[in-house]
């Protein structure tokens, strides 16, 4: 009964670092994960233990940005920092998260051209951009998120791919706990792209700003304690743990059958479905449309909400998923804007999967920008208090910030050598 009762208790606490974590593996990380496994076998699968640490230090400081000040990443910001320091992060962020979501439908416009190859995908991405559209604006999206992260179990499916094929479990293991790190455009481009993936902008204002919207939604205006703090890092570990393990296994997934098969050039959705084939044999492009619409559909809300929130913010506009469209405009206004900018990236000659990893790769580069202002909030005892970083989160938000760094550094550098 005691433990019934805690499992019962965790549940409850899961909420934004959840979702976090669900929408973390969307399209763009599908493909950028698929892409690292096929291109070079098992070499990157070492940094799932690596990004763990560092996303979910930096997604609880994001979190505890907004239990603390009551207000979003970018209302912190507004509010206590200088407006080029404000630009700066909105110069960083929108190009960035308005391509996440057009590659996102592009990839989800993709796999419905492979279960209907009748219809073309461009059509099918009107299609997801009208359905999210109207699911955004009528459902609240609690509601959406309780549904569709169900779809996302598929996903588990890479979970047990692995067990179906003759596995060298000594290699696995020591590609996953010794870096293994090549010094050329391809492989820093691809590694670049995992951590921009796993570590993506976006996350940071969405976790933020749905900590205040749960704390308004529970009615919980109380003064931040403790207790609510680890309630919070529970939430955010688990939500993270989630992303990482299925981030793992398509790694392995990918770098075992694609690989082993030659396959090491993902250029079409086909081609990232063939890794499903030893489960799910004809039904493996199935499995992996589901996936990649159930993800699209939980996480270009998301996407969307972050650019809404930065915005409304920023000119002190009315905000929040709660709210219905009368009572927030603009807030919804922004949201269906970036759908149809994202939408019209479709139109621009990329194959879908690669601009899921092209969006990857912009993240890695522009996310250090955002890191370096993130830690600079959480340090600061004028916005934060008593809960101010302590050693350990630092020690990990700096170690993010500096691979980050040197990650892009090394990439222009090897870009424009071979050049």
């Amino acid at each position: 009964m005691k433990k019934t009762n805690s499992l019962k208790r965790f549940w409850k606490i899961l909420g934004p670092g959840l979702i976090t974590g669900a929408s973390d593996d969307d399209p763009s990380g599908i493909a950028t994960y698929s892409q690292a496994g096929a291109a070079f076998g098992l070499a990157t699968l070492w940094t799932s233990i690596i990004a763990f640490p560092l996303m979910a230090a930096i997604q609880q400081m994001c979190a505890k940005i907004g239990l603390v000040t009551s207000q979003g990443l970018t209302g912190a910001l507004k509010k206590n920092y200088p407006r080029p320091v404000l630009y700066l992060m909105l110069l960083f962020s929108f190009p960035a998260i308005v391509m996440n979501i057009g590659a996102d439908i592009a990839g989800m416009g993709a796999v419905g051209n492979l279960l209907f190859p009748k219809i073309e995908a461009t059509y099918f991405s009107v299609i997801f951009t009208i359905l999210l559209l109207f699911l955004i604006v009528y459902l609240p999206y609690q509601k959406i998120a309780a549904t569709l992260k169900y779809l996302c179990i598929v996903l588990l499916v890479y979970l047990i791919v692995p067990f179906l094929c003759h596995q060298d479990w000594l290699d696995i293991a020591k590609n996953t706990l010794v870096p293994t790190i090549h010094f050329n455009k391809e492989f820093i481009s691809v590694l670049v792209g995992i951590l921009g993936t796993t570590i993506s902008p976006y996350l940071f204002f969405w976790q933020a700003s749905m900590e205040v919207e749960e704390m308004s939604h529970k009615k919980k205006h109380l003064i931040v304690n403790k207790k609510i703090i680890h309630d919070m890092k529970q939430d955010v570990d688990f939500g993270m743990s989630f992303s990482g393990v299925v981030m793992f296994f398509i790694i392995l997934t990918t770098g075992t059958v694609l690989y082993k098969a030659g396959i090491h050039q993902i250029d079409t959705v086909e081609q990232a479905a063939v890794a499903l084939k030893p489960i799910a044999g004809d039904f493996a492009y199935l499995l992996f449309a589901i996936g990649v619409i159930g993800t699209g559909l939980l996480a270009i809300p998301v996407l969307s909400g972050s650019l809404s929130y930065i915005i409304t913010e920023t000119f002190g506009w009315e905000q929040g998923l709660d709210k219905k469209f009368h009572e927030a405009k603009a807030f919804y206004i922004v949201m269906a804007i970036s759908l149809i900018l994202g939408l019209s990236l479709n139109y621009i000659g990329i194959s879908p999967v690669k601009a899921l990893i092209y969006t990857a790769i912009l993240y890695g580069l522009t996310a250090p920008v955002l890191i370096a202002i993130i830690l600079h909030i959480s340090n600061n005892k004028k916005v934060m208090g008593e809960f101010t970083n302590n050693t350990k989160s630092n020690i990990l938000g700096f170690a993010t910030l500096i691979i980050m760094t040197a990650a892009s550094v090394v990439l222009i550098y090897l870009q424009i050598a071979s050049d």
